[in-house]
């Protein structure tokens, strides 16, 4: 986790808010800080108790004035129900908002929160969206805004916002792939029996998320094992024991449930893992090799030519953002 990322998430719950805007995020975090990762869920508002938009009250939360955002915390907007008139939310919220972000945290709505962050004028200049049938209206009310439709998601800067209301899982989930990468993402989505879903401008997927959208226990068994052990060479009928299946029933589940087989499974993984070293540390291609489980330095050269179309020196320089 980054030194800009504390682990404390603040849910700002506004009056009628919609039940699974909260609910869904807040559960993917919860499931993640279960798995490992350090969030800490709070729950701040105008007033002690809110009642939702379906009806339901929620209570024990803390109030706004005692309740101060940090630099590295996570705000969470869920949307509330919203009314249509001039005053979307409660301004002691939009302000309390701006506040936060000028504190340094980050902010992520779900559907209509992100009227909290256009109230507070900070979607000025910046990619975002929301709810299908809210993104003209929007574009009337925050001019300054680029809001995209068809997106599920738009990350820009320290605000990320979502479409409408399961989108806010996805947010959820992109998020803590950011903070603690794609390996605890995808047990968190396993944890959930979620399918994963990208919009189309999200970075690609990486084979760690992706051929998990399947409920066969046994082929993610072998593929939890494969993530978790690249440097190592399991042979197929090692896999096979871990499924209880022997190797040709391993063979015939695993293409079924991912469309590949299992050695192309392991191979995607090691490339991904390389493509991350690549840009993130100063390994020399043999250690690269080594800790990804590659034969040598000239398999590995050998493979990413292949699946990247460049070398890896050449590789890491398109890899590292510029100054």
């Amino acid at each position: 986790m980054s030194d800009t990322r504390n682990g404390r998430v603040i849910v700002l719950v506004l009056p009628e808010v919609n039940l699974l805007d909260l609910g869904g995020p807040v559960q993917v975090f919860d499931t993640a800080a279960q798995l490992g990762a350090g969030y800490r869920l709070e729950y701040a508002a105008e007033t002690e108790s809110v009642r939702s938009a379906q009806g339901l009250r929620l209570a024990g939360l803390s109030p706004l004035p005692t309740t101060r955002a940090e630099r590295g915390d996570l705000v969470l907007v869920p949307g509330p129900r919203l009314t249509g008139s001039d005053r979307l939310v409660p301004p002691a919220a939009v302000r309390w908002v701006r506040d936060a972000f000028a504190a340094g945290a980050r902010l992520a709505s779900v559907c209509t929160g992100a009227a909290v962050l256009g109230e507070a004028g900070l979607l000025d200049g910046r990619a975002c969206t929301t709810h299908w049938s809210l993104t003209a209206a929007m574009r009337e009310r925050y001019p300054a805004a680029r809001v995209r439709e068809a997106a599920l998601y738009v990350h820009d800067g320290r605000i990320s916002t979502s479409a409408g209301v399961s989108s806010g899982i996805d947010l959820a989930l992109s998020l803590v792939e950011r903070d603690h990468g794609p390996e605890l993402t995808a047990a968190v989505v396993r944890e959930l029996v979620l399918y994963l879903r990208r919009d189309g401008d999200a970075a690609q997927i990486s084979p760690f998320l992706r051929y998990r959208d399947h409920v066969q226990p046994a082929v993610h068994r072998v593929q939890d094992h494969l993530a978790q052990n690249l440097d190592a060479a399991p042979t197929l009928p090692e896999l096979a024991a871990l499924a209880h299946l022997s190797p040709r029933g391993l063979t015939r589940a695993f293409t079924a449930s991912t469309g590949i087989t299992p050695l192309a499974y392991q191979r995607r993984l090691r490339l991904e893992r390389a493509r991350t070293l690549l840009a993130d540390t100063e390994l020399t291609v043999e250690a690269i090799a080594a800790r990804c489980g590659f034969r040598d330095a000239r398999q590995l050269r050998r493979l990413v030519a292949e699946a990247f179309g460049a070398s890896p020196s050449r590789l890491r320089e398109q890899l590292r953002p510029t100054a």
